[in-house]
């Protein structure tokens, strides 16, 4: 094998590259050729293809958008809008009449006889006929009433003729006192089904009412006649006397019979409505969905439906001719065009189903089909025969490649063979590689076969190194397990630890976050009457922070025991501590002694977290107060002191900054609004139980996350004298 600059030759690099580059060079070269062939017949194939499909679509498309969308909506929407409006026109003009002929024999009521007016008779349903219908409790007899009706009763002929001749349902008089007098052709209608006489509240009729309030004609929205069930537009105007209403006068239209009039022919696929000024809709061909007909108190305005192109048409149509629109409803896409009713201020619309105008596309995808179906007929044909020589080219190809591969694989596989089979028999203490004449091959496989000699030898000697560093650790492990059993000694650890005293209960405990920690706690009776309570934190972890804890815990000890107050103390220790402290070490304290048979305590605050007092029967808080410095931080510095006074069944919680600093996964602190928290949910618990909900808050807030720092914690209680304090609140 020889290298010349970065051009190997004779190696398995350049054999594979001279494999690999006459096979690739082979099949490019006939998948070229063919490639080429079928290229050029498909290229002829779509531009043929293309142009029939071309002249498919314009002419089919042209004739069906302009004959469809043009002539069918636009010039029929605005037919149907005026022969609309003239049908409502017509409608207005006779309600206006009757009004009209009412205020004329209003003003002047002496100038007319009365004239007779009859109740419903059932003979002659079928054929219009003027009827008198009250509502409930109204005396017809009363002279002041019966001389209305007789006034009324005048315009019986004309009512009677306007429902004969014009193209309304029925027309009405009615007056405040309940009393209407209505031309129609359902006289037995005005019977309930036991043949009693129905009574009609007339002024509470919703066109009865509309039309009172105001001057102007009313139209109701679409109601149902109290009569027939059917659904009705009520078209109403008021007749006022001197300022005074006399009289409502009015005329019922039919939608079933506007449909006949306005009606699309359903099996062409069009049809049309018309919208009132509410934006409901009072007439459509449609039976359901967004278009169909509801009553008023069920209809809702489709200027504002949350199918934004139909509230947009909507609103342009009651206002404007609008051009065709494409709008989207009840999961069918409609063509429509509207226009507005000059009369009335309502809006027809016409539509129709866009699937009928697709009808020239699916012809032409017919058309285009066929064509497709021949082209693809040739096509195939071509290809059946590109492909099958294609798969006889490759075939051989195939052949001579694996031929090839095989005879190389042989001279460079069995010395691979070889040096697998040597490297599987490493074991034991036969772990070296080591160098033979059959590897030597003068190509990779050689440079191959030194990097295994090179690596075994480093392998066994890395092997005989980790195993002295792994005994030199073992021993280390060793040692740190004997200080973590002696340093947890040193702390009081054996719980109740006073078990004769009933004036307090304490509970501590110390997790460190290495095998050793620095944080530690204490406490001890002074004397007979006194208890001192400790709580510190060293800066630092492991072995020496756990060193200058204990010489700090036994300074803070001595100094008490021997009679100094809590601040006279940590001036001692402070003074002692700063002496070859070369480390540049220092430890955070509270300290305090409680005074058992009264209460009263002392405590000295040298840089350490803020202590949570729990007053009896009260919640957990926080006592925040200005702190001294840390110990060891400089020389001859005084100490605060602070008196407190504890009652019975007060509670006293103390920690290090483990607590408030415990992290998750996120880097979040749990911090000491959590730490309270968890404190106030069994604000009563036993010391033993307040560490333990702590602890256990603590375990779910970081999710296995790993300890950084120590976590120490301190909880008093004080009973009183006596031992009364556990009696105050119930224990947990």
């Amino acid at each position: 094998m020889k290298k010349i600059k970065n051009l190997v030759i004779g190696g398995i690099q350049n054999k594979i590259f001279n494999l690999v580059l006459f096979a690739i060079v082979l099949i490019v070269a006939v998948y070229t050729a063919v490639f080429l062939w079928q290229y050029k017949a498909l290229r002829t194939l779509v531009e043929e293809t293309n142009a029939d499909q071309k002249e498919s679509i314009t002419r089919l498309s042209d004739s069906t958008m302009h004959s469809v969308i043009e002539n069918s909506l636009v010039s029929g929407t605005k037919m149907r809008t005026e022969f609309a409006d003239n049908l409502f026109q017509e409608l207005r003009g006779n309600v206006m009449m009757t009004a009209e002929y009412a205020g004329t024999l209003f003003a002047d009521p002496d100038s007319v006889p009365a004239a007779e007016a009859f109740r419903p008779d059932p003979d002659l349903d079928g054929r219009v006929s003027v009827q008198l219908v009250t509502a409930e409790g109204v005396d017809i007899e009363e002279p002041a009433v019966a001389r209305k009706i007789g006034l009324i009763a005048n315009m019986s002929g004309m009512m009677s003729a306007m429902c004969q001749n014009a193209r309304v349902d029925s027309a009405f008089i009615a007056l405040p006192e309940g009393v209407m007098l209505i031309a129609d052709s359902d006289s037995a209608g005005k019977y309930d089904k036991d043949g009693k006489l129905i009574n009609i509240p007339v002024t509470e009729r919703d066109w009865f009412s509309g039309a009172a309030k105001g001057d102007r004609i009313y139209f109701t929205d679409v109601q149902r006649d109290i009569f027939t069930g059917r659904i009705e537009v009520v078209c109403a105007v008021p007749v006022f006397v001197r300022g005074e209403l006399a009289a409502v006068a009015g005329s019922d239209l039919f939608l079933d019979s506007l449909q006949e009039e306005v009606s699309d022919s359903a099996e062409t696929g069009g049809f049309a409505c018309i919208i009132n000024q509410y934006g409901h809709v009072i007439f459509s061909a449609q039976e359901g969905g967004a278009f169909k007909v509801r009553l008023g108190s069920e209809a809702s305005d489709l200027r504002k439906s949350v199918n934004e192109s139909l509230a947009a048409f909507v609103s342009e149509a009651m206002h404007r001719q609008t051009g065709v629109h494409e709008v989207q409803a009840d999961g069918t896409t409609y063509y429509m065009c509207g226009a507005p009713m000059e009369t009335l201020g309502w809006a027809v619309a016409t539509g129709v189903d866009k699937n009928l105008t697709d009808q020239p596309t699916i012809l032409m995808e017919q058309n285009y089909e066929e064509i497709l179906g021949r082209a693809r007929t040739t096509f195939s044909e071509a290809l059946d025969w590109g492909g099958k020589t294609l798969l006889s080219l490759l075939a051989l190809i195939g052949v001579l490649t694996i031929a090839s591969a095989l005879y190389l694989a042989k001279k460079i596989v069995d010395p691979l063979n070889a040096i697998t089979t040597r490297i599987a028999g490493l074991s034991g203490s036969n772990l070296q590689f080591f160098m033979e004449d059959k590897y030597k091959t003068d190509d990779e496989i050689q440079v191959l076969a030194e990097s295994f000699a090179s690596l075994s030898a480093k392998t066994v000697q890395y092997l005989n190194e980790v195993k002295a560093v792994t005994a030199e650790k073992e021993r280390i492990n060793a040692e740190l397990g004997m200080a973590t059993a002696i340093q947890a000694s040193t702390l009081p650890h054996l719980f109740p630890a006073y078990p004769d005293r009933h004036e307090f209960d304490i509970y501590a405990s110390m997790t460190p976050a290495k095998e050793v920690g620095g944080d530690f706690y204490d406490f001890f009776l002074v004397d007979d009457d006194h208890i001192a309570l400790v709580m510190a934190d060293v800066a630092g972890k492991g072995v020496p922070a756990a060193l200058f804890m204990m010489i700090s815990k036994i300074l803070i000890r001595n100094r008490l025991q021997s009679g100094d107050t809590p601040g006279r103390a940590l001036e001692n220790v402070n003074r002692q501590l700063m002496e070859g402290n070369e480390a540049e070490m220092f430890v955070t304290v509270w300290l305090a002694i409680v005074e058992l048979s009264t209460g009263k305590g002392v405590a000295t605050n040298a840089g350490h977290e803020h202590p949570v007092l729990r007053r009896a029967g009260g919640r957990y808080e926080l006592v925040k107060y200005r702190h001294s410095p840390a110990v060891a931080v400089m020389d001859d510095i005084p100490f605060r002191e602070h008196d407190f006074q504890l009652n019975p069944g007060d509670s006293l919680f103390v920690y290090t900054d483990g607590v408030a600093e415990a992290a998750n996964d996120e880097d979040e602190l749990f911090g000491t609004d959590r730490m309270v928290e968890v404190l106030n949910k069994q604000p009563g618990a036993r010391p033993e139980c307040v560490l333990r909900n702590v602890s256990g808050g603590i375990d779910n807030f970081v999710l296995g996350a790993e300890q950084f720092d120590d976590i120490t914690m301190l909880c008093f209680r004080y009973n009183g004298k006596d031992g009364n304090g556990k009696d105050k609140e119930k224990e947990a």
